[in-house]
């Protein structure tokens, strides 16, 4: 098919559509009706002789046809946004889109990122931070650095850092701790990872109890809990030695285990730009790694 004949703004509220599976939500974002973005919609499905979505009486859904257009058309338009605005005020600069799980952006990279900005002034540096659940696609990222165990699909990883876990408490909870079996009867705040404190009591050389205790998606926001007595959270702590240092938690044990690292991920289909490798190479002499053999 002749792509000239694809109208644009057809294309444009198909993709916004179908990110917010709404007409009326497209609408408010690309300042027309409801009206005019169905009738946008329905002209790109003639002209490509499918359709794109179904109709429901909650909603839109995609079509197979609908599933295989979007990721297309997103990364085509989050492309030509960023190659637009590296021309805002007249300067060129290159915008480099980097997504990172909240800990360790708060706990070791933020303190470290100013010789970076000094180093390479034309790189228009953006962080969208996380709790480790994040598309790269869908969220216009170029790098996401993630926890994990190096294994994402359709990504290319480079190992950072190890994470080893350790519990960590309020001074209050910590002074009633005398050994890791006494961690049976306090609340343990837990991870969407269910299975850290089962590891973390076998390296302590212990049956695990059963495990009871709020659930959190962030280990920012487990260490806050804990931090304010609420229990005690298992977390990476290598990214809370400033709270550590200031006595605001404790880690009463120093038994840690191993239940994945930091990476810097791209897609593979991803072209490595200038701006990309020379953050890579960057990050990977301030970590002190280089690729797992």
């Amino acid at each position: 098919m002749d792509i000239s004949q694809l109208p644009l703004n057809a294309l444009r509220a198909f993709e916004a559509s179908a990110r917010h599976c709404s007409f009326t939500r497209a609408g408010l974002e690309l300042r027309v009706t409801q009206t005019a973005i169905s009738h946008q919609v329905k002209a790109l499905e003639e002209v490509l002789g499918v359709t794109l979505f179904k109709r429901l009486s909650r909603g839109l859904a995609l079509t197979d046809e609908g599933h295989v257009l979007l990721p297309v058309l997103t990364d085509a338009f989050r492309r030509m946004s960023t190659a637009l605005s590296q021309f805002e005020e007249g300067n060129f600069r290159e915008i480099l889109t980097i997504g990172v799980v909240g800990t360790f952006a708060i706990g070791w990279l933020l303190p470290r990122l100013a010789p970076f900005r000094d180093q390479h002034p034309h790189v228009d540096l953006r962080l969208k931070t996380n709790n480790n659940r994040s598309d790269i696609l869908l969220d216009g990222l170029d790098l996401f650095i993630r926890f994990g165990d190096g294994a994402w699909h359709g990504t290319d990883a480079i190992h950072l850092m190890d994470a080893p876990l350790s519990p960590v408490c309020a001074p209050a909870v910590a002074r009633r701790l005398r050994t890791p079996a006494d961690l049976a009867g306090e609340e343990l705040l837990r991870s969407y990872r269910r299975d850290e404190w089962s590891l973390w009591f076998r390296a302590a050389g212990l049956e695990p109890p059963a495990l009871r205790g709020w659930m959190f998606d962030s280990s920012l926001a487990l260490v806050q809990a804990a931090e304010q007595g609420a229990g005690v959270a298992l977390v990476p702590v290598a990214m809370f030695r400033r709270e550590i240092e200031a006595g605001r938690i404790v880690q009463p044990f120093d038994t840690t285990v191993q239940a994945g690292g930091y990476w810097l991920t791209r897609l593979k289909s991803r072209e490595e730009s200038a701006s990309m490798r020379a953050f890579r190479q960057w990050l990977l002499v301030q970590a002190g790694a280089g690729r797992r053999p």
